[in-house]
């Protein structure tokens, strides 16, 4: 017994020296596997938020060094032993107390003096910028950018080495754009609009999340933001702008009843050969659809607000419903036949779809890339 009563003790001893490294390790991370990281800055306006950080940091680590090793000095150096007399007692210091004053200030003038700067620099808001108009909706993300006259929704291209002003403010209750790798967090009002900039300084893609409670599907109201060279963004635009071009008309057919199967049509034949069965599949998914175009539009140069996301290229996106899904067409199926399973609370309601009918329009949304 007394030899186990010896091993624990030991073992009690040397866990905080194994855990502690363990710990450490655990909150070291990259990126990729903590997407909402700040400590991962990937433009100018992230990197001088990291500046004030790291600042503070350093002041705070010179503290820590400087009165815990004057502290463990003084507790060997003086301490006290059985024959010691009794200590003289001092009642004040005049110089350690001005001395104790003035360091904690200086700290504090070094820190709040760069903070106090970075903080003006960030409501700057730069010339010759690409401007985006970002609107909140109860529970997805809109992009609107009016030097092109295109809309997105949930996912935002921005071209890298440019920079970028958004304009910001919600369509209902209150939100916050947060993205922690390219920008700080702004909030959004009702007929107020806040600005927030920053200059990609790397591609790929940046997750972004609402940072303020908005209802009950507020942790699903995400976004993503993608980084691309100039070209690429060049051409995503003239992507979208193409979703707006209309076919010259047939006068040798009725015209018809939605310009958006028509524009499918062009897709389709502008696509890859499909087996006639795939082919019937959208074109049925295609007039479907027609019910859905109260609350959605395909047409990306649209300045029609609707209810609901505008839905131009929404088969190259990543995710659906604001980043609660992948983009695969069985989940997009799923969100059509029934979009209150998967998020609860949206405004948009089953619509009385089989899978199948929702398995077909999935596929027609897909063809718009």
């Amino acid at each position: 017994m007394a030899l186990w009563t010896r091993v624990a003790c030991r073992l009690r001893r040397w866990v905080p020296a194994v855990l502690i490294p363990l710990a450490a390790a655990a909150c070291i991370g990259t990126s990729a596997q903590f997407p909402q990281s700040t400590l991962h800055p990937k433009s100018d306006f992230t990197r001088m938020l990291d500046g004030v950080l790291m600042n503070t940091v350093w002041a705070a680590f010179a503290v820590f060094i400087l009165v815990e090793g004057a502290l463990v000095w003084i507790i060997f150096r003086y301490r006290g032993k059985p024959d010691d007399p009794e200590p003289r007692q001092v009642h004040g210091n005049t110089a350690l107390e001005i001395l104790w004053t003035a360091i904690p200030a200086l700290l504090l003038a070094l820190i709040s003096v760069p903070t106090v700067k970075v903080i003006f620099q960030t409501y700057e808001v730069p010339k010759d910028a690409l401007n985006i108009e970002v609107i909140g909706h109860q529970w997805w993300w809109e992009f609107r950018y009016p030097d092109y006259g295109v809309r997105t929704a949930n996912e935002l291209h921005v071209p890298v080495g440019k920079k970028v002003v958004l304009k910001m403010k919600t369509a209902d209750v209150l939100h916050s754009f947060w993205s922690p790798e390219l920008a700080a967090k702004r909030d959004l009002f009702p007929n107020h609009t806040n600005t927030l900039w920053f200059t990609a300084d790397s591609t790929g893609y940046f997750s972004g999340q609402c940072a303020e409670f908005c209802g009950t599907q507020h942790g699903r109201m995400a976004f993503e933001i993608k980084s691309t060279s100039p070209e690429e963004f060049d051409a995503y635009i003239a992507g979208l702008k193409a979703t707006g071009v209309k076919p010259a008309a047939d006068s040798s057919a009725a015209a018809p009843a939605s310009t958006e199967p028509t524009r499918v049509s062009t897709l389709a034949a502008a696509a890859p050969q499909v087996n006639p069965a795939e082919q019937a599949a959208v074109d049925s998914g295609a007039k479907i659809f027609r019910m859905c175009s109260s609350c959605h539009t395909l047409d990306a140069t649209s300045t029609t607000n609707f209810i609901g996301p505008n839905l131009a290229n929404i088969g190259s996106r990543r995710y659906l419903a604001a980043r609660t899904i992948l983009n695969t067409e069985a989940n997009l199926a799923s969100w059509i036949y029934d979009p209150q399973a998967i998020k609860h609370g949206v405004i948009m309601q089953r619509l009385g779809l089989t899978h199948e009918q929702a398995t077909m329009v999935a596929k027609y949304l897909r063809t718009h890339r």
